[in-house]
């Protein structure tokens, strides 16, 4: 698993399809229960699984993002 913490939640989802990952779901880091329409105004603040994992490509993998605007909690 990469580390795509930091980085746009677009980017980082094209980077995991890249490896052949296609099971994402992504969340509100804020805790607002926004959803993110436009990915590409959106980055990473955590994700599971843990970055350095070796995981399946059909396991789910958790965004949780901010505003490009934000700070991540």
């Amino acid at each position: 698993m990469p580390n795509v913490v930091g980085q746009n939640l677009q980017l980082s989802q094209d980077q995991l399809q890249a490896l052949g990952s296609y099971l994402m779901d992504q969340t509100d880091a804020a805790g607002l229960s926004r959803i993110q329409v436009l990915d590409s105004n959106w980055q990473v603040c955590a994700q599971s699984p843990a970055p350095g994992k070796t995981v399946p490509v059909d396991t789910m993998v958790v965004l949780s993002s901010v505003k490009l605007a934000e700070q991540c909690p």
